[in-house]
C-alpha cells in the first residue's frame, strides 16, 4: 500500500506524559514517571502505523494519551487537523466516537455483566446512532464481521474463548463506525493459533471500513506483517520511524538492531550466520532518566557526545527518521 501522499490522519507532536509520585519523608521533592517524554509521530489515513519496543517503554500509555483517557502534560495530539490534547472533557464525546480502542486484556476490558448485545449496543446507543430493531440488526452485522454468529448475541464474556473475547472487543470498537482504532496489544493475550486469523481479520475490516490503526505491540514479527511504517520508542522516546520494509531491512539505530537480532528464525543455518546483539546493563529509571541519549548506558556503539546531549529524532533518508547521534554522524 503506497500512502507516503497521503495527508495525516493524526499529528502527535511534543507528547509528554508524566505521573506525579507522591512525594513523602523519603521523597521531600516531588518526582514524576516520565512515561512519554517528548515524541512526535504521524498516522496517515488508511494505514496501520506499528508502535514497538520493550515493556515499560511508553507504547500503551501513547495510546491511552492519544484517546484522551490520560491527560498530556504537554505536547499535541492533533486529529484531522484539531488539536484534542487541550479539549475539554465534556467536548471529547464526538471525538470518542471517531477514536476507538481494542484492548489487550479481552476478558478485564468486557462486563462481565452485560450481554454481548448490551457491550456492543451500548455505544451505538450513547452516540445516538440507531436504536430499536435497527441497533440489534447492526449488532447482528458486526457480530458476522468479526468472525461470530447472531446466537453469540445473548451471551456473556464468560462463555467464549479468549479470541472470541477479543473478537467482541473488535466488534465493540468499530460499532461507533471510527476513523482511528488504537489497537493495544490485541494479539498477545491470545493462543498463537489464533493470533494470524485475528490479524488478518483486523486487516479485512480495514480495507472494508476504510479504518486507520495504531498497531502496539511487542512482537515484531507481527508488527511487520501488519504495519505500512513502525516507530521504535525506548524509555518514553522514538528512537526510529520509517517504513516496516526499510526497518527491517536497513535498521539503523542501535537499539532496533538489537531487537531485531532478538527475532527467532525457524532456520538453523540463518540462526548461526546472525549476529546477535546482547545488550548490557539495565534499563535507565523512567523517574531520573540519565543525561542525553536515554540508550548511552547500553548501547554499544556509544560515542561521549551521547551521554550529554539528547538526540532530536531527524530524517537520515528519505521517510527514514532516527535519534541517534552516531547515525547522523555527529558524534
Amino acid at each position: 500500500m503506497t500512502l507516503s501522499n497521503q495527508e495525516p490522519l493524526l499529528e502527535v507532536k511534543n507528547l509528554k506524559k508524566y505521573f506525579p509520585i507522591n512525594s513523602g519523608f523519603l521523597r521531600p521533592k516531588k518526582q514524576y514517571l516520565k512515561a512519554v517524554d517528548d515524541i512526535s509521530f504521524q498516522i496517515r489515513r488508511g494505514e496501520t502505523f506499528g508502535l514497538v519496543g520493550e515493556s515499560g517503554c511508553g507504547k500503551s500509555t501513547t495510546g491511552r494519551t492519544i484517546l484522551g483517557l490520560y491527560r498530556a502534560t504537554g505536547g499535541q495530539v492533533i486529529f484531522d487537523g484539531k488539536d484534542i490534547a487541550t479539549v475539554a472533557e465534556k467536548e471529547m464525546k464526538p471525538y470518542r466516537k471517531r477514536i476507538q480502542m481494542i484492548f489487550q486484556d479481552p476478558y478485564a476490558s468486557l462486563n462481565g455483566r452485560m450481554t454481548v448485545t448490551d457491550i456492543i449496543g451500548e455505544g451505538i446507543l450513547t452516540h445516538n446512532i440507531a436504536s430499536g430493531v435497527e441497533k440489534q440488526e447492526r449488532i447482528y452485522n458486526l457480530l458476522h464481521q468479526v468472525g461470530l454468529k447472531r446466537e453469540h448475541a445473548n451471551r456473556y464474556p464468560h462463555e467464549f474463548s479468549g479470541g472470541q473475547r477479543q473478537r467482541v472487543g473488535i466488534a465493540r470498537a468499530l460499532a461507533v463506525e471510527p476513523d482511528l482504532v488504537v489497537c493495544d496489544e490485541p494479539i498477545s493475550a491470545l493462543d498463537v493459533s489464533i493470533q494470524a486469523q485475528v490479524v488478518n481479520m483486523m486487516q479485512d475490516l480495514q480495507k472494508e471500513m476504510g479504518l486507520t490503526y495504531l498497531f502496539i505491540a511487542h512482537d515484531l514479527s507481527m508488527v511487520k506483517y501488519i504495519s505500512d511504517r513502525i516507530g521504535v520508542m525506548y524509555l518514553g522516546q522514538m528512537m526510529e520511524v520509517t517504513a516496516s520494509n526499510e526497518l527491517y531491512k536497513n535498521p539503523l539505530h542501535p537499539y532496533t538492531k538489537a531487537l531485531l537480532s532478538a527475532i527467532p528464525i525457524p532456520d538453523p543455518d540463518i540462526t548461526r550466520k546472525n549476529k546477535r546483539v546482547i545488550l548490557q546493563g539495565s534499563v535507565p529509571s523512567p523517574i531520573d532518566p540519565p543525561e542525553g541519549c536515554r540508550f548511552a548506558s547500553r548501547c554499544p556503539e556509544c560515542k561521549e557526545m551521547c551521554r550529554h546531549k539528547t538526540p532530536v529524532l531527524e530524517e537520515v533518508a528519505p521517510d527514514h527518521f532516527v535519534a541517534c547521534h552516531v547515525v547522523q554522524g555527529k558524534a
